[in-house]
């Protein structure tokens, strides 16, 4: 739906439903950053952002608002407006929060493929799950349904970088920047993160430049996207299988995605994300996803190259997600037996890192 023409949209609602979305923001204190417990002989520290401590246990809640933000403050959400969205999970948990918020429908249009945890988490907060059985008609299938409706398509990976003010309002690099202020190496070598819409990476390059801050922007991408070899190749129109750890990857080029403010790109396999997962939640007492195992395998390599160095400095990175979410799927060790996943050669890998500091690909 779009807004009167003339612009005479009922501002009561509009104000109503913009004081309940950043009252929501104010009950919700900042994520907190912890240290992963890394040898202090090394010199090197590695910050872990819990982005999972948010009301809907994910990095996407931050999305989900600037999303729905957006769509208010332009015009396109009205009192009684259905919010539809593409995605893979976590992004439509939150955008349901907010949509049961504000007392509107939602729908998410989502790959059978979804954990059904996710599917619980959308429906407990009133919002309907449409599955389809090709990941690749999501995006038409939500615009299919929103015009339908007359609702509005939220459409994550085309406005996740624009919705987010990467200048300041509290995005996750300002948030990020002032944790570690106190720190002893408070401008780190390196942030990590992964690429979903696109739309943290580009909030995060964005602001270091913006704010001159000598620290280098890593993506970690796992198997099967699109985005390291776009990247890579300086192609835009690249199409791929895509990704089998959720919430990050696409099958496509998102147009979120801004490759000119990523200095570096790690491709990581499948079963490394997993395992690092795994052993990620062993060593912090979290319990993690699949994204984060992807962040920390990335992190861990550059924590190795620092030491090899000798540089002393800090890598920071997110904990997307709780990983609870993940029981029936990455914890399920039948159920990564079926992928063919074998996780013991990663698992090799990084324990030989935290033993020694030094990196060796899987053998």
């Amino acid at each position: 739906m779009r807004g009167d023409p003339g612009g005479r949209q009922d501002r009561r609602w509009l104000d109503w439903a913009l004081t309940q979305v950043e009252a929501d923001s104010n009950r919700s204190a900042d994520t907190h950053l912890h240290v992963f417990p890394l040898p202090p002989e090394w010199g090197v520290s590695l910050y872990v952002k819990d982005e999972s401590v948010h009301p809907t246990g994910s990095l996407k809640h931050r999305l989900a608002r600037s999303l729905v933000l957006y769509g208010l403050c332009n015009g396109w959400i009205e009192e009684g407006t259905t919010l539809v969205e593409a995605s893979s999970g976590s992004t439509a948990v939150s955008e349901a929060y907010f949509a049961r918020l504000l007392g509107l429908p939602f729908v998410a249009v989502m790959p059978a493929t979804t954990v059904r945890e996710k599917c619980e988490l959308i429906e407990f907060y009133g919002g309907r799950c449409h599955l389809v059985d090709d990941p690749g008609t999501i995006y038409a299938e939500a615009e299919r349904l929103a015009a339908e409706t007359g609702g509005h398509y939220l459409d994550q990976f085309t406005y996740a970088e624009r919705a987010t003010d990467w200048r300041g309002n509290n995005n996750i690099a300002e948030s990020m920047f002032a944790q570690l202020r106190r720190e002893p190496h408070p401008v780190p070598a390196w942030v990590v993160v992964g690429a979903g819409t696109g739309g943290t990476s580009a909030t995060i390059g964005r602001y270091l430049r913006l704010n001159q801050l000598p620290a280098s922007l890593c993506v970690v991408d796992p198997e099967g996207s699109a985005f390291e070899r776009s990247w890579r190749t300086g192609e835009l129109d690249v199409t791929a299988r895509g990704s089998r750890i959720e919430g990050i990857g696409r099958p496509r080029v998102e147009p979120s995605f801004v490759p000119e403010v990523v200095d570096r790109m790690v491709a990581v396999p499948d079963a490394a994300s997993v395992a690092a997962m795994r052993w990620g939640t062993r060593h912090l007492g979290r319990v993690v996803g699949g994204s984060t195992g992807t962040n920390l395998w990335g992190a861990c390599q550059l924590v190795a190259e620092l030491v090899a160095e000798g540089r002393r400095g800090s890598v920071v990175t997110l904990l997307c997600d709780d990983g609870r979410r993940y029981a029936n799927s990455y914890y399920d060790d039948a159920w990564v037996a079926s992928r063919g996943w074998d996780l013991a050669p990663p698992t090799r890998t990084l324990e030989h890192f935290l033993a020694t500091g030094e990196w060796s690909d899987p053998v």
